[in-house]
């Protein structure tokens, strides 16, 4: 598939396909975004009743400013190189036998600074919020569980939709390159555990931040929230391949409207986190580097001969969450034909 590098081809190429998967997503949704604007209007009316404003869209995206300014100008690897490797290495000189050595860990306490700035960003708004809001509770800024296995299907429908895309995808160079971000993920299991602890944890909270405080600050907007949202969503995953800044587009409207219909981030958080460990796991698949020492250092190693056929389990396990949901549909749709009164 080399002509997908072409820019005179690939620049065009989301184009055709969000054509194709919008009607798809408004049918699956549309219901959803109509309540959405019903609540809205309601709001909104019974501010202009009380001659009220509502200060909930000031702030939070006031908030959301600061935050994604603060990450660009301090979450930096840079930032990292400029500030926190002068300490590390002053501390390990002084403590050699310490845990600190950015000899061997130096790319990883990067990445660990970028997940401790984002996981710590997208949740401050959080502790912001009740000196302003006192009455907002944070429960209901997708964080409430109740539910979650009714909307279960849903996340495996995304995952399962997912997969084959990423079997595709994940043949393209520039996707290899860039994935995993931690580029000595596969140099052993610590620094692959680590790495994605750290990873899946600043996927929670960008999920809390976007799909959980956003939305509910702007419901006001109604569906326009979510559409919001998705402008600087898209906007952080500049730098990335150019067809997963192009999809970021529609995976926000899915994962924002499905946080919506559900009240909650946790099947978003689900399916986002699945989805990017799968692509860390085939984007080291693919250049034969999965991890098999246990440490940098270790000269003991621990291989898992299961890789290339962990996403096609997922894949399998999706697919049966999806078969049991038809199934039970199918089986309450008979019991209510058969407990019909006869004509």
């Amino acid at each position: 598939m080399q002509w997908l590098q072409n820019p005179a081809i690939k620049w065009v190429i989301p184009l055709p396909l969000l054509a194709m998967i919008a009607p798809l997503v408004w049918l699956f949704f549309r219901d959803t975004w109509r309540q959405l604007d019903a609540e809205a209007l309601v709001l909104r009316r019974d501010l202009a009743a009380r001659a009220e404003t509502d200060y909930r869209p000031l702030v939070a995206l006031t908030l959301v400013a600061l935050v994604l300014t603060m990450q660009e100008y301090y979450g930096r690897p840079d930032f990292y190189d400029r500030v926190l490797r002068p300490l590390l290495v002053r501390r390990a000189h002084a403590h050699p036998d310490g845990l600190v050595n950015p000899v061997v860990y130096d790319e990883l306490y990067v990445r660990i600074w970028w997940g401790v700035t984002r996981i710590g960003g997208y949740l401050a708004p959080l502790a912001v919020w009740p000196l302003f809001f006192r009455r907002d509770r944070l429960a209901d800024f997708g964080l409430r569980t109740g539910g979650f296995l009714a909307h279960a299907w849903i996340y495996a429908l995304c995952v399962a939709v997912m997969v084959p895309v990423l079997q595709i995808v994940s043949r393209q160079p520039d996707f290899a390159d860039y994935y995993p971000m931690y580029k000595l993920a596969g140099r052993s299991w610590v620094d692959f555990a680590v790495w994605e602890l750290v990873y899946i944890g600043q996927f929670f909270a960008l999920e809390i931040f976007f799909r959980g405080f956003w939305l509910r600050a702007m419901r006001a907007f109604g569906a326009g929230a979510i559409w919001s949202m998705v402008v600087p969503y898209c906007m952080i995953h500049y730098g990335k391949p150019y067809l997963e800044a192009c999809a970021a587009v529609v995976a926000g409207v899915v994962l924002g409207s499905l946080a919506m219909r559900t009240r909650s981030i946790y099947a978003g958080f689900l399916v986002h986190g699945t989805v990017a460990i799968l692509m860390d796991v085939l984007a080291l698949y693919r250049r034969h580097a999965l991890p098999t020492a246990l440490t940098p250092r270790s000269a003991r190693h621990l291989t898992f001969p299961y890789w290339g056929s962990l996403i096609w389990i997922a894949w399998a396990l999706a697919l049966g969450v999806l078969a049991w949901k038809a199934w039970r549909k199918t089986a309450r749709g008979r019991h209510l034909a058969a407990a019909a009164p006869g004509p």
